[in-house]
């Protein structure tokens, strides 16, 4: 995934959920932030952000979006729509582990009552996954979610019902930095989606994370890493 045109700033405040003050080039500009979560690890007054120039696109109100955020010698790409994106990619050219040949692939599909971001076929199963962008580290531990997610929890429940019908269900957890050693559950954020999760991986759905090669226009799909779904391992963010 490559953006075309981007530009760096330096983060002031983030008045809401969807825009933040960015002083670009000496001038604060308004900015479109593309990721409603909490994120407030990484936004931290003065920090070096990266952003997506969108003057070609001339219904906008704002020119920039926010897509990510070094954080130290890393860069956390925070882009909520590019995991779907990228995972999607990595799947067609085949770089996901233990997946086949795919002859068919689609995103967006409805199942039940949920709607799963990646539908594919392969010789052996028809199959399912849902992806999760994670921006949350700390001490080389990446984390899920950073903020309750009731709807997210409801999604990987219905996803043991696929299985039970034959689908191969995946929740793909896609690490958007180089850096982390091993992923967690959040189980002191959201207990509900942790234990959702787990459930889950006792019932046949496969549980992955994948870390990510990030640099200030690009975010590509690198290497799984290890996952671990006990609870009782939180660590102070």
């Amino acid at each position: 995934m490559k953006y075309l045109k981007v530009v760096e700033g330096i983060f002031q405040k983030r008045p809401n959920r969807f825009i933040a003050q960015v002083l670009i080039d000496g001038k604060e500009e308004t900015v479109h932030v593309k990721n409603t979560g909490r994120c407030k690890e990484l936004l931290v007054p003065g920090v070096k952000v990266i952003l997506e120039d969108c003057s070609n696109i001339p219904t906008r109100k704002t020119r920039y979006s926010l897509i990510a955020v070094w954080k130290g010698d890393m860069i956390v790409n925070m882009d909520s729509q590019v995991p779907n994106a990228v995972v999607f990619e990595a799947l067609k050219e085949g770089k996901i582990k233990g997946i086949g040949d795919v002859s068919y692939s689609k995103r967006e599909v409805t199942f039940g009552n949920s709607r799963y971001d990646i539908y594919y076929e392969s010789k052996e199963q028809k199959a399912l996954i849902e992806v999760k962008g994670v921006t949350l580290e700390n001490a080389g531990i990446a984390m899920f979610p950073d903020a309750p997610t009731e709807r997210g929890a409801k999604h990987v429940l219905e996803m043991i019902e696929a299985v039970r019908k034959g689908y191969r269900g995946t929740i793909f957890f896609l690490i958007q930095m180089k850096g982390p050693k091993e992923f967690r559950l959040n189980w002191q954020m959201d207990r509900n989606f942790s234990e959702a999760v787990k459930l889950a991986s006792e019932n046949g759905v496969q549980i992955i994370a994948y870390d990510s090669i990030v640099l200030e226009n690009s975010i590509i799909i690198d290497k799984p890493i290890k996952v671990n779904l006990n609870s009782g391992m939180d660590i102070s963010f």
